[in-house]
């Protein structure tokens, strides 16, 4: 459980910021996930932030960080991911929900469904990479033998000015970038 407990040294401020409403739980948490992709960006990646939300409670929690950690699988979903399974001592995370600012590449998508997540709400769609809604539709394949429960689109508009935003930034400073 110590990383529950650092999970929630991490956040407490971001808690008060957004009060959670009846009605406005899932607004909540993709606000707190939205300030993971904020702790990315600071770090110049790529602003992606993802939380595992259980039984009401933040799990795991994760901003992009390949480039930082010199790791190709440090997406903010996989390394949400590995923290709930730390907290809750069980690779599965049955009955847990995802949240992440952008739709999920292959890998994560892979992920989600190899950790049995039961659902997945992320707010803006990756027309480059996604592979649950835009490019495939891994994660509720009737292919696999789990399918996971989509809601896209919950504060796509302020996510992906996020990333806009950022990657317009990136090709004035170096024009080979293309997101």
């Amino acid at each position: 459980m110590r990383h529950l407990e650092r999970i929630r040294k991490r956040v407490p401020a971001v808690h008060k910021r957004y009060p959670v409403t009846e009605g406005k739980r899932d607004e909540y948490f993709m606000r707190l996930a939205l300030e993971q992709a904020l702790t990315a960006e600071k770090s110049d990646e790529i602003p992606v932030g993802a939380l595992v939300v259980l039984g009401g409670e933040i799990i795991g929690s994760g901003s992009n960080s390949p480039i930082g950690r010199n790791d190709p699988t440090a997406h903010a979903e996989v390394l949400a991911l590995r923290e709930a399974a730390l907290t809750v001592n069980n690779y599965r995370l049955e009955g847990a929900t995802v949240f992440s600012t952008l739709e999920p590449c292959v890998m994560c998508a892979g992920a989600l469904v190899a950790a049995r997540v039961e659902r997945l709400v992320f707010a803006a769609r990756d027309i480059r990479f996604g592979a649950v809604r835009s490019k495939f539709r891994l994660a509720d394949s009737e292919l696999l033998n789990h399918r996971i429960q989509i809601e896209e689109g919950l504060l796509a508009a302020e996510c992906g000015e996020l990333l806009r935003a950022f990657l317009e930034r990136a090709r004035q400073r170096s024009p080979s970038v293309s997101g």
